[in-house]
């Protein structure tokens, strides 16, 4: 059963690789190089692949968040997504980061901060212009984009590797259907901690801290610290003037992901000054055939506030 939810999980991505009338012009060419590595941990390499148009690049980067449920896989990356961005003259980053179950949002959102930092690093390399940076995503991925977009840092000038001395922060930000505020999950103070997601889900709530005497990772079950994770990982918790500007695409029959997770955020990012948007489709759930469409506006947005 666990097998096969996978696939339903990541829906948002491979439902993409589908032939569809959104999709009827030539695709650009571009060359790929895959499984670039970023980082290491726990003695795992930290890949994504690189995706750059082989004329008329304009020197700007977006950044794919490969994740669905916090699941991540290379074979989700799916360069029909990136068309649109190809053929504008992105260079895009596919990021696969450190999947569930093995590890949780916080862990995972440490891959992030690696990845976005590594391309920064590298923008020489790449021919991308390190202050105009995109990121995208869906579903987990949505989050993940939101939390690079609220809590990017700038990196520590003290770090012994010179990746960790640049910043994780980006400039622009694109979230279909994503998780905001676990505290706050389709209504008012509906909690979702002590591991309330159903599965396939648990698994990325599912936080332990390291016990020294025992040399043994121990479930957390206490409430306060539980909520102040679920806060930590909260895009919603940490919106500033400085967030950068931010598209939010949702459907109004989302089962999965409320459509008010959207809405409180939208309204988070407005009262902070940040600009911002809400694109409702009416009568869909999560995911749909013609999301490809929507990728457009992602691209109009970010076209619209990467412009120097």
């Amino acid at each position: 059963m666990y097998r096969m939810l996978v696939p339903l999980v990541l829906g948002a991505l491979v439902i993409l690789a589908s032939p569809g009338p959104a999709r009827t012009q030539e695709a650009p060419e571009f060359t790929r190089v895959q499984d670039v590595i970023y980082g290491r941990k726990a003695g795992l390499a930290l890949t994504m692949d690189v995706c750059t148009p082989k004329k008329d690049t304009n020197g700007r980067a977006v950044i794919f968040v490969v994740s669905g449920g916090w699941f991540s896989n290379h074979k989700a990356i799916n360069p029909l997504f990136f068309q649109e961005f190809l053929k504008r003259g992105y260079t895009v980053f596919a990021v696969v980061h450190g999947s569930q179950p093995k590890f949780t949002i916080p862990e995972i959102l440490e891959d992030m901060h690696r990845a976005v930092r590594f391309i920064r690093y590298h923008a020489k390399d790449y021919k991308v212009d390190p202050d105009r940076f995109a990121i995208i995503g869906a579903s987990a991925g949505g989050h993940l984009s939101l939390m690079q977009g609220t809590a990017g840092n700038l990196g520590d000038p003290k770090a012994d590797d010179p990746v960790e001395r640049v910043s994780s922060r980006v400039q622009a930000v694109a979230a279909f259907f994503p998780p905001t505020d676990f505290l706050n999950w389709g209504k008012p103070g509906n909690e979702m901690i002590n591991r309330a997601f159903r599965p396939p889900f648990t698994a990325a709530v599912d936080y332990h801290e390291f016990n020294k005497d025992k040399a043994l990772y121990i479930p957390i079950t206490d409430e306060k610290k539980l909520r102040e994770i679920s806060a930590k990982v909260s895009p919603i918790t940490h919106v500033s003037a400085e967030t950068p500007p931010t598209l939010l695409i949702h459907g109004d029959k989302d089962e999965l992901v409320p459509l008010q997770q959207s809405e409180i955020m939208l309204e988070k990012l407005k009262k902070a000054g940040v600009p911002a948007e809400l694109i409702v489709r009416k009568g869909v759930g999560h995911s749909w055939p013609t999301l490809l469409n929507d990728v457009a506006l992602c691209a109009d947005w970010f076209d619209k506030y990467l412009a120097k």
